[in-house]
């Protein structure tokens, strides 16, 4: 993919910032987020299968998605939508239900570049910077840039 992400891990500070483009406009991306049917075709890594069970992206909302890998293991997810600004911003918790005690507070931001290509940019605020050690090591990088990989490609399908 030409649109590599980004991520910066602040030495000493817990949390993760990422930025991608992507080569569709930010309304495409943002509703790729938004809309339950486009999420289960991109998000995570390859070789997991998706199951939502909730996906409701307004503010008081609230989303859950079950990934299955191939060994059988579940790997559930959960949040609460706090602010959504149409096209541009998303404000979520999100949590892996096996830590229960690590949420994170999620910033997504949608901004459209000239060409009719985007930036995606966000913040995942750990709880602390043990959490946010763990996450990383568990492969979230990969799983994001898996994921949207997998979303540059379902754009440029729909395009």
């Amino acid at each position: 993919m030409s649109n590599a992400l980004t991520v910066r891990n602040p030495e000493g500070l817990p949390y993760t910032e990422y930025e991608r483009e992507f080569d569709a406009p930010a309304a495409a991306v943002f509703r790729a987020h938004t809309d339950p049917e486009l999420y289960l075709q991109w998000i995570g890594p390859h070789g997991l299968t998706t199951r939502i069970d909730e996906h409701d992206y307004r503010a008081g909302g609230s989303f859950r998605f079950v990934q299955h890998g191939h060994d059988g293991v579940e790997y559930a997810f959960r949040g609460t939508v706090h602010n959504v600004r149409e096209g541009e911003f998303i404000l979520n918790t999100f949590e892996y239900e096996g830590w229960p005690d690590v949420v994170t507070l999620e910033y997504t931001r949608f901004e459209d570049l000239p060409g009719g290509r985007s930036r995606l940019t966000g913040r995942s605020v750990f709880p602390d910077l043990d959490s946010r050690k763990h996450y990383l090591e568990e492969g979230m990088e990969r799983g994001m840039t898996e994921g949207y990989d997998r979303l540059d490609t379902l754009l440029a399908q729909a395009s």
